[in-house]
């Protein structure tokens, strides 16, 4: 069989450059990300700058009619949630398994691995400069950026650095058709990781099940899934001792307010796509069992600039389509 030839790197993206001033403070935000036709031109720099790295800042204006010296009560946690009759919501028990990856294994990302290392992985292993200084593990980080760029991998790594148990949840494990089975689905995932503590609990796809409230004014059933989340974070009638929180999102400013104040997820990190050190061990990664001679690695990572760990694993199965059907 004849090697894998050296794929063709599609053109490099032009660099999100960042928006003129507006004219006015009205003026629109940068084209989301989530699009089609935003995903290019987007400054994640600049939404970075907007966002922080710490809690959301208090009484945010999202456009409700809430006023600022109101509390987080929500008018649905009055409302009464009655569960379909002829549907109980039966325990789902939901696998924790053990990561077998680490940071080490996250190619390049330095700046990613040093916040990491900050906020939750050098207070945890020292215990007694932790009591010292009183520095809490209490709260969550949350893990933004555009999609493809490996935010459950490095959850999963940060899992694996802790030796401690990964629970992955997607949105399809919780939201359900009826009423109440979502907000007792979240019960019970979050139940799975106290009674597997310590325990990393990942969140995919936040904005889904943890969106603004003001933006729900039809879905009291959503209000209630929100409801339900801030509830388990503050681990009311329950202990999270153990229990490490971490979310990821493509659309960090749709999250509730509430969600990240101090206490909850009240770190944020922004996760770009691989610079070249990363681009080369992903690479590497993707074709050390496939014949590979006479392919430059470095000079590959070099004219993949902007791409991400998604699109590079797509790079290199075409490459190797295309010379599977040569040979």
């Amino acid at each position: 069989a004849s090697p894998v030839s050296t794929p063709q790197a599609s053109p490099t993206p032009t660099k999100a450059t960042t928006p003129p001033a507006p004219e006015s403070p009205e003026a629109p935000a940068p084209r989301d990300p989530t699009t089609s036709d935003g995903a290019k031109d987007f400054d994640w720099r600049r939404a970075e700058e907007d966002l922080g790295g710490g809690p959301a800042a208090p009484f945010v204006s999202s456009g409700s009619s809430q006023s600022p010296g109101s509390s987080d009560a929500d008018p649905a946690l009055s409302e009464p949630r009655s569960v379909q009759a002829d549907n109980p919501s039966a325990p789902t028990d939901w696998e924790v398994e053990r990561a077998g990856v680490r940071l080490a294994d996250v190619g390049g990302m330095t700046e990613v691995k040093n916040r990491l290392e900050a906020s939750f992985l050098a207070p945890m292993r020292n215990p007694e400069l932790r009591r010292l200084y009183g520095k809490s593990l209490r709260g969550g980080l949350l893990l933004y950026g555009p999609p493809g760029t490996g935010k459950t991998f490095i959850a999963r790594a940060v899992a694996g650095e802790m030796g401690a148990g990964f629970l992955s949840v997607t949105i399809s494990d919780i939201l359900d058709p009826y009423i109440g089975n979502s907000e007792a689905n979240l019960h019970n995932i979050f139940q799975q990781a106290r009674d597997h503590s310590p325990c990393v609990l990942f969140l995919d796809e936040l904005d889904a099940i943890g969106l603004k409230r003001s933006m729900m004014t039809y879905s009291a059933g959503l209000r209630g899934v929100v409801n339900q989340l801030l509830e388990e974070l503050d681990g009311i009638g329950a202990d999270n001792e153990g229990v490490y929180l971490l979310a990821a999102t493509n659309a960090p400013w749709d999250i509730d307010p509430a969600l990240r104040r101090p206490g909850r997820l009240d770190r944020a990190i922004l996760v770009l796509p691989p610079d070249e050190p990363a681009r080369t061990a992903i690479l590497h990664t993707h074709l050390r069992d496939r014949p590979v001679e006479g392919i430059d690695l470095r000079g590959l990572a070099r004219a993949t600039e902007g791409l991400t760990g998604a699109d590079l694993s797509h790079l290199c199965d075409s490459a190797a389509e295309k010379a599977l059907m040569d040979s």
